[in-house]
């Protein structure tokens, strides 16, 4: 059972993982879905934002209108990446009662706002209490750069948080259901 440390669906979960998963055709291999986007891992994202100083309670509404959150992701060629990763924004702002808004260390076509670019149009807007969210599952290049944009706070990366760990369980449950699991031909099918 193999599954993906990665928070959406890009050309690793696509292409990558499911090749090196035909290349032990004697192994009864199955891929789990990728983490994200998922509702634990806005629980997660919601935690290491308030570690980082974002405020315990819900905001009242005069604050709502100086608050948002841009979730910095790494960025992927592959437009179901920059889909998955604004369902994951979506699911944090609905949590947090603000808007959340993707952007990328890496721009790419599909996954073009970079973070300052995004924290610039939020602050063009009047949010002056912009925090930035990894949207990472360890720290790196793209967590520190990201991080080191932001005007106000940035949460560190998802790392090894409790709910990231149930949610890593979670998804191998999935796949162990009899439908859960995706084969590597139905990678390979979904990849078209």
């Amino acid at each position: 059972m193999l599954v993906p440390l990665l928070l959406s669906r890009g050309q690793h979960v696509k292409r990558d993982i499911p090749a090196a998963a035909a290349d032990a055709p004697h192994l009864a291999t199955r891929v789990a879905a990728p983490l994200g986007p998922h509702p634990m891992l806005a629980a997660a994202l919601h935690s290491r934002l308030v570690e980082a100083g974002w405020p315990a309670r819900p905001l009242r509404a005069s604050a709502r209108r100086r608050h948002a959150v841009v979730l910095a992701a790494a960025g992927s060629r592959d437009p179901r990446s920059a889909a998955d990763t604004g369902r994951a924004a979506k699911l944090l702002a609905d949590r947090l009662g603000v808007p959340v808004v993707p952007a990328y260390a890496a721009p790419t076509d599909a996954c073009a706002r970079t973070v300052p670019e995004t924290l610039a149009a939020l602050a063009a807007e009047g949010r002056t209490r912009t925090a930035v969210a990894a949207y990472f599952t360890a720290p790196g290049r793209f967590a520190t750069q990201s991080a080191s944009a932001a005007p106000w706070i940035a949460a560190p990366p998802l790392g090894a948080h409790p709910t990231l760990a149930r949610l890593v369980l979670h998804r191998y449950d999935e796949a162990r259901a009899p439908d859960g699991a995706w084969t590597a031909e139905q990678h390979r099918l979904t990849a078209v």
